[in-house]
């Protein structure tokens, strides 16, 4: 994720990278591919290769999964802490399990085509605001920092967040907010914050305010191939809105990012003697990329910022020192006094007023997502990501096949492009094509070749499925449709 100006000053884009997730349903994709196909007799074929690859890549994964239910019956926040008891095992037999649970989650997790959010990303994505205005932290006295810090050190990535320790949020895929209002207190913020700006570079306290310290950031290079292929995504906000009357009273509409899929991993810190194992694992969706805090875990209750309580005290002292100026003039003039108080007094005020507006929307975005925005949480989101990783492979095999099928000889970086022009041209998709997954997958299938200059051939269809076999699926269906016609 990268930030870049256009236009000027005035459009602010996003440049996204594209992922790997294909975000056809399955159904649909199988239906479009198959009405490609010529003769109805190779339509009937692929529909059956289909369903075999489908059944042979669950097969595949299932003990896997089981697996990973299994460890996390035992951290489950809600029953969990049960099951140990029952296992009678020691603490570093649970570190042990714990520690291979992590191990099977983040394997599904990249499965699933999901990414660790990294600083940049965090950067890029909180350098504005959306809907929330408030300045949201965590509490880390409540969030335990070594079931993690463990992991990492033992599985060690590049580009980690600073707070990876504590808690780990990963995202996939990317979509579009909007939402149109009059926005009459944001507005009134903005053209004190504008003026305010104004007043201290003209009296030139910016530079002795305005120097912000910056973390140094490790860049991951990039090839250009890359970036030209990246996404682009506009990001309107009220900051870079024009000042004129027509704008303050008029409705605007804002457009934000989204993350489209986002879950948070982290554990409670233990409280009293009893050690907490707890793993809490939350689901989101629709997140807008400037409001990433309401998914944080143990948020702490927002407050005054300490910018705020700066402005409180600094109207208070100016205030002062102007009555106090007034007062030892020969003739004091009670109305300008009054002016005075009033305008400190109403600016006082304004700023309280505009932080309990903004408290109000934080609530409203908090329960929002928590019964609009939150999918699911531990076992659910499991289980979920799960069907997720086997969609993927599945979709990508039929995918890659099927252009071996119908264009035929394809070295890898060839079909990778065929593979993205299909998606593109058939179903206005844009995505960056895990051709290698694929032909891993096809490979272990046994239903490709690959001849000495490196480029790939599928077999028939009818070979194909020959070679695949019939699968339990295949018979459990034929003896249930049997014994419906016996009955």
């Amino acid at each position: 994720m990268f930030k870049s100006k256009a236009n000027g000053i005035k459009k602010e884009v996003i440049r996204l990278e594209r992922e790997s997730v294909i975000p056809i349903l399955k159904p649909k994709l199988i239906m479009t591919l198959s009405n490609l196909i010529q003769h109805s007799a190779d339509r009937a074929e692929f529909v059956k290769f289909s369903k075999r690859v489908e059944y042979t890549i669950r097969a595949w994964y299932h003990l896997q999964f089981e697996d990973l239910m299994q460890l996390y019956s035992l951290f489950d926040p809600v029953y969990g802490a049960k099951k140990l008891q029952q296992q009678n095992l020691s603490p570093e037999e649970i570190d042990v399990l714990e520690q291979n649970f992590l191990i099977y989650l983040f394997q599904v997790m990249e499965k699933s085509n999901f990414k660790i959010v990294s600083n940049e990303e965090i950067d890029v994505a909180t350098a504005g605001q959306y809907l929330l205005n408030l300045p949201i932290t965590v509490d880390e006295a409540k969030i335990d920092k070594a079931l993690l810090k463990k992991y990492f050190e033992e599985h060690p990535k590049d580009n980690l967040p600073d707070f990876v320790d504590k808690y780990v949020i990963f995202r996939r895929g990317i979509g579009i907010d909007r939402t149109t209002n009059f926005f009459f207190l944001e507005k009134i913020d903005i053209i004190i914050a504008r003026l305010w700006t104004l007043l201290m570079k003209r009296t030139r306290l910016d530079k002795i305010f305005g120097k912000k310290l910056g973390r140094a950031r490790k860049k991951v290079p990039r090839k250009d191939e890359d970036i030209s292929a990246d996404l682009h995504v506009e990001r309107i906000r009220l900051e870079k809105m024009e000042l004129s009357i027509r704008n303050l009273i008029s409705k605007t509409t804002i457009q934000e990012p989204t993350f489209d899929r986002i879950i948070v991993v982290y554990r409670k810190k233990s409280e009293g003697r009893e050690k907490e194992r707890g793993i809490n694992i939350k689901h989101f969706k629709n997140i807008p990329m400037a409001d990433l805090e309401i998914v944080l875990p143990e948020k702490k209750n927002p407050g005054l910022t300490p910018m705020d309580w700066v402005t409180f005290i600094a109207s208070a002292l100016v205030g002062l020192v102007a009555v106090i100026t007034s007062l030892e003039m020969p003739k004091a003039d009670l109305w300008v006094i009054f002016a005075i108080l009033s305008t400190v007094v109403g600016y006082c005020a304004k700023t309280y007023l505009t932080f309990e507006a903004n408290l109000a929307a934080y609530q409203n975005l908090i329960t929002q997502s928590m019964y609009e925005k939150q999918l699911d949480s531990g076992r659910g989101t499991l289980l979920h990501l799960c069907d997720d990783v086997i969609q993927q492979e599945v979709k990508e095999v039929i995918i890659a096949f099927f252009i071996l099928m119908e264009q035929g000889k394809a070295t890898a970086k060839e079909l990778d492009q065929r593979c993205e022009d299909l998606l593109r041209e058939e179903f206005g998709e844009s995505c960056n094509f895990d051709v290698d997954d694929a032909l891993a997958k096809l490979e272990k299938l046994k239903v490709i070749s690959k001849d000495p200059t490196g480029k790939y051939a599928s077999l028939g269809l009818t070979r194909a499925n020959d070679i695949i076999g019939v699968t339990t699926e295949e018979l459990v269906l034929k003896a249930r449709q049997g014994s419906f016609q016996t009955e």
